[in-house]
């Protein structure tokens, strides 16, 4: 669940969001640097680095990579993390905010981070820094529960009843499984903004946690930051202990969806 308005959140626990948020797949880089070839004389863009959980892949390319960031703690992190790399440059703004030249970038890319940036402003903005044939590249995790101990999930699914959504005052959501069907709406997105030549794809994989792990995991959510810090702590306590007394572990299944879209 995105609630709009938290950006902020992230930055309060750079360092754990660096160490427990996942990176990406290698199939996935393989598909965008096939779609298009980057190196040298290349100009990059990242939009929202986070921990920089996506991007030594690019700067292992020897391109000119820019990191647009919000939050300071973040791109204090990420300056020292990549600190060798003298093709890496990183700007504390929002994206939304920053003046890029136009016709200037051969790529520009954002992971798990392009829904904050309202939808016209971004894509607008990734359209005219893009040089012709130029490329944006937007991708995501989507983590669901374990669907193999459904016992586990379904007292998870009470405990976000007892205090998450009492919390947010809001009717509790059934969760689902993001879908292809999700990944083709948001991969057509880019084609009400000129944008042809697009592709999307979807990466599968699974993570398992122990229960302190987990709720450290959860630590990490802006939706869940935001509780006020005793709901979230007795909160917290109910999901470990929850995962305690149903073997020790859960598992995310997560789908990766990339979307790529190529200015004319």
């Amino acid at each position: 669940m995105i609630v709009k308005g938290l950006e902020w959140t992230f930055d309060t626990v750079a360092s754990t969001y660096e160490k427990f948020r996942p990176g990406y797949t290698d199939e996935l880089y393989k598909m965008i640097f096939n779609y298009i070839a980057i190196n040298k004389s290349c100009n990059v863009v990242e939009v929202g680095i986070g921990g920089g959980q996506a991007t030594l892949p690019f700067l292992k390319t020897g391109c000119n990579l820019t990191a647009v960031e919000y939050g300071e703690q973040f791109s204090e992190l990420c300056k020292e993390k990549f600190k060798e790399y003298r093709n890496f440059t990183i700007v504390t703004s929002k994206f939304e905010d920053m003046n890029f030249s136009d016709n200037t970038y051969d790529l520009v890319y954002s992971a798990s981070a392009f829904h904050w940036v309202p939808e016209n402003i971004g894509y607008t903005k990734v359209f005219s820094m893009l040089k012709s044939g130029g490329v944006f590249a937007r991708f995501a995790n989507h983590p669901y529960r374990d669907k193999n101990n459904l016992a586990l999930s379904e007292e998870i699914d009470k405990i976000y009843g007892e205090y998450y959504y009492t919390f947010y005052n809001k009717k509790r959501e059934v969760l689902t499984e993001y879908s292809e069907e999700q990944a083709v709406q948001r991969a057509n997105i880019a084609e009400k903004y000129g944008f042809k030549d697009i592709k999307y794809a979807l990466f599968y994989r699974t993570r398992t946690f122990s229960a302190k792990e987990y709720i450290t995991l959860l630590g990490t959510y802006s939706d869940h930051i935001a509780m006020e810090e005793s709901i979230r702590k007795e909160f917290f306590l109910k999901i470990e202990e929850a995962i305690n007394n149903h073997g020790g572990s859960f598992t995310l299944f997560d789908t990766i969806d990339l979307q790529l879209a190529r200015k004319p």
